[in-house]
């Protein structure tokens, strides 16, 4: 598949590489999310370049391993036989000459301090020894995040304040999901991007399926299939009660957000769950999210938690709580419970996020300045989907957005003015905009109105989001 996105992270890259000293890059991110491809991305570029991927072997196989790569880099045949150690094998490396900056990667670099707790050390010692002054770029990369923080990151770690720069690689952007498919509708990229999110490796798998629901059957519902049991995958390894984390995140998915109705649900208390969910945030899996108008997030009490990736989402709500019927290969159950509510309760969710992100993208497309997006909610009724405020310009943007298969009318946009003056914490900005979002489109008298006043913007699919 042709390499997507990425530009600050590799503009990132090309920065500390030609820069005049010494780089230790820390990259880090979610399995799946595109690491080695960013990476090999980057050494695309430059051919004065090792790569090492680091295994779960014990450290003498992978200390034999790197030693063996490094020996075929500076071609020196007897070097792969000497019994020498780390420091060693990076001295040797240093001492080559080359025409450019060498660059050094070693990814899923926690494995090795997973088999030599000093191995972090001992990588601190080879930097500030040997590396640093030798005009050498260093990355170390890694997908298990809590391991690669506590060893690269945390101060704790030996390594803390060395690195030169970080980059915590995240889901690809709706904005440029349909240069994956660049064939698809505006609705039928909706669809996939619900299931795949911004990961690329899922987004690969899903490229060559023309129906949305023979994708889900033959890559996720299928018990033989690479997605089926993804989530132990992703988890198994960052936490070592895999189970609570499984409870926590079902109950998230099928609705309960408020950390109280959590503890309900699971039946424990509320001050038990706090290590899980921000184990949970700290692996972009769930965030915690509040009105918009709450600015002082962390001290909030109308904090409630979502899952923030689209795939873990569906698989918890529709394949977790259906695995006995997987397990006996009653698929076509399962699917028919998907075609029956995915588009109804799933895909209204899924576009309000999407419509946020574009939200984001017109608002400074049409120079209107607004500096934050989110969403606001009262303690009784009241939701407003899309709320974009600039305190310091007075300026703020309104929207709501409508998955259904009717057009959106006036009444949608009266409503949502009326929400506003209701609020006074939303009607005291003075610069007001208003968007309002429709898969199937307007009424003529809402599109004749949007005519007249500068004020108001509709938005209905592809193109808009594209100009």
């Amino acid at each position: 598949m042709t390499f997507i996105d990425r530009i600050e992270e590799l503009s990132t890259l090309e920065n500390e590489y030609n820069s005049e000293k010494s780089n230790l890059v820390i990259i880090y991110g979610r399995r799946r999310v595109g690491k080695t491809s960013l990476i090999r991305e980057f050494l695309n570029k430059h051919n004065d370049s090792i790569y090492f991927l680091a295994t779960e072997e014990k450290e003498e196989n992978n200390l034999r391993n790197f030693k063996y790569l490094v020996s075929k880099f500076i071609n020196n045949k007897l070097l792969n036989d000497a019994l020498i150690d780390w420091y060693d094998i990076f001295n040797y490396l240093v001492e080559y000459k080359t025409s450019t900056k060498k660059i050094i990667v070693i990814d899923e670099f926690q494995y090795l301090g997973l088999k030599n707790a000093a191995f972090p050390s001992v990588m601190q010692k080879i930097w500030d020894l040997i590396l640093k002054d030798n005009n050498v770029m260093l990355i170390l990369c890694g997908s298990l995040v809590n391991l690669m923080i506590s060893q690269t990151l945390n101060y704790s770690s030996p390594l803390y304040g060395r690195r030169t720069a970080q980059i915590k690689l995240k889901q690809i952007s709706f904005l440029d999901y349909h240069r994956f498919y660049p064939n698809l509708i505006f609705k039928e990229l909706l669809l996939s991007y619900g299931v795949t999110g911004g990961i690329p490796r899922y987004i690969e798998m899903f490229n060559n399926c023309n129906d949305i629901y023979e994708a889900i059957s033959d890559n996720i519902l299928n018990k033989n299939s690479f997605l089926y049991e993804e989530p132990y995958f992703l988890l198994q390894k960052e936490v070592s009660e895999i189970g609570s984390y499984f409870s926590l995140i079902k109950s998230i998915a099928k609705g309960c957000h408020k950390l109280q109705n959590i503890a309900v649900d699971l039946n424990v208390k509320q001050t038990n769950l706090t290590k899980y969910l921000n184990v949970l945030i700290d692996l972009d899996l769930i965030e915690r999210e509040v009105p918009i108008t709450e600015y002082d997030p962390s001290k909030s009490k109308k904090g409630i938690y979502k899952i923030k990736d689209n795939f873990i989402l569906f698989w918890f709500k529709y394949v977790y709580p259906n695995i006995n019927y997987l397990e006996t290969n009653n698929i076509n159950y399962v699917l028919d419970l998907i075609k029956n509510s995915y588009e109804a309760n799933y895909m209204p969710y899924i576009y309000e996020e999407i419509a946020r992100t574009i939200s984001f993208k017109f608002a400074v497309d049409k120079k209107i300045y607004i500096n934050r997006i989110g969403r606001y909610w009262d303690n009784k009724t009241l939701e407003i989907d899309i709320v974009g405020l600039n305190d310091d310009g007075n300026i703020a943007l309104f929207g709501e957005c409508k998955y259904s298969k009717h057009k959106v009318g006036l009444s949608v946009l009266y409503e949502l003015e009326n929400k506003v003056k209701t609020v006074n914490e939303l009607n005291k900005y003075t610069n007001k905009y208003y968007v309002l979002f429709s898969l199937s489109g307007f009424s003529d008298d809402l599109i004749s109105l949007s005519k007249e006043r500068n004020d108001l913007f509709l938005i209905k699919g592809i193109d808009e989001y594209d100009e």
